[in-house]
């Protein structure tokens, strides 16, 4: 429909012609967006296991290739996949390059009592299809708010990501520099060690620190653990670099206490999300008296189960055959939010919670431990 003033303006004969003569535009906008939407952040992904390499007697990484396309989603050095496997999931940090687009390099470690790595390690073959989720998480480089002088304290399979930042930017030359400082028991449970030196030896911007606990007469290398004096030592004044920490859960209080110890300050420290606190009721807020052991009833739909005030919700709730979306399961995607719809929980400090959360009464699933009984609402 034409505006009454429209033939009115100069040249509208024109203008008025060339709008009647133009193909009507019929494509399916929204359908368009959403295939572009999909295809960059998917929900969904199958991939293929192609290759499984063994990088120590503990340790293998997965190369994982697109089952129906050539070229995965892009992702963001630093982020993870979340793998479901035997009713659960986990996420796992890509430790391949951000450039290579035809596979997600997942390494995964070997833990004592760990359900999912151990399963991964020791049944999972070439040909192999895992469903996994598109990358996500947000322990990635910023270099407006970041800088480009950065040092990454890493333990065990926490070099992972550091693994993905390092091959970026040897791959695309970016002028950043990345100082790793490497924690292991033993030389020999070093991740990458050949590669971590030679990226090392050839890239300016690139230096590496292995610091071994446990060493060998002939290691020349720094011994201990990842001390204040150590950090000192290694990477001498922070001078407020952003400092990246990505290793096992107790990694991460003691990395806190060292590096406060040298006056770094917390909003110059990173930390990958890591999974649920192993011991709740080492926690502040833990609700004085209470028997973490002690089963409480959760209700969900109309359905109630039993289960110990320990396990978080989510895992909980998988127990029984409820799969509510999640990737993280440390409290800070917020995928798996559910609303306490009665009861008492004890939030873990981990939980990335909005004022929105706590004020209609949701909480994240993962980090989330039934005090008493409850009634959830998915």
């Amino acid at each position: 429909m034409r505006h009454p003033l429209a033939e009115r303006f100069d040249g509208a004969t024109q203008i008025l012609a060339e709008l009647d003569a133009r193909i009507p535009d019929t494509r399916d906008h929204l359908a368009e967006t959403r295939a572009t939407v999909d295809a960059y952040h998917p929900k969904r992904l199958q991939l293929v296991v192609a290759e499984i390499v063994d990088e120590t007697t503990t340790t293998k990484t997965f190369r994982m290739q697109g089952l129906d396309q050539a070229v995965l989603p892009p992702f963001l050095a630093g982020q993870y996949v979340n793998v479901f496997v035997a009713g659960t999931s986990r996420p796992y940090a890509i430790s391949s390059s951000p450039t290579q687009r035809g596979h997600y390099d997942l390494t995964v470690r070997r833990v004592p009592g760990g359900r999912i790595s151990n399963l991964l390690i020791d049944t999972v073959v070439v040909g192999q299809v895992l469903t996994t989720t598109g990358p996500m998480g947000t322990f990635h480089h910023n270099p407006l708010f970041h800088g480009n002088d950065v040092v990454f304290l890493a333990g065990g399979s926490g070099v992972a990501p550091a693994m993905s930042m390092l091959r970026e930017i040897a791959d695309l030359g970016l002028d950043r520099s990345l100082h790793l400082i490497y924690g292991s028991r033993h030389a020999s449970d070093v991740i990458f060690h050949a590669e971590l030196d030679a990226l090392a030896a050839a890239q300016p911007g690139i230096r590496v620190d292995h610091v071994i606990a446990e060493p060998d007469a002939d290691w020349a290398g720094a011994t201990g653990f990842l001390t204040a004096d150590t950090i000192a030592t290694l990477a001498g004044e922070l001078d407020g670099r952003m400092v990246y920490v990505c290793g096992p859960q107790a990694l991460y209080p003691y990395a806190l206490d060292q590096l406060t110890a040298l006056g770094h300050p917390r909003k110059r420290i990173r930390f990958e999300a890591n999974g649920a606190p192993s011991d709740p009721t080492a926690q502040p807020h833990w609700p004085t008296g209470v028997d973490p052991t002690e089963e409480v009833a959760v209700t969900v739909r109309g359905t109630s189960f039993r289960t110990p005030r320990n396990r978080p919700l989510l895992d909980a709730l998988e127990d029984n055959g409820i799969r509510p979306e999640a990737a993280c399961r440390s409290g800070e995607c917020s995928l798996c939010r559910v609303r306490i719809v009665k009861g008492e929980v004890h939030t873990a400090e981990e939980a990335k919670m909005r004022l929105s959360d706590a004020r209609f009464g949701y909480t994240h699933s993962c980090v989330a431990y039934p005090i008493s009984d409850v009634e959830l609402e998915l």
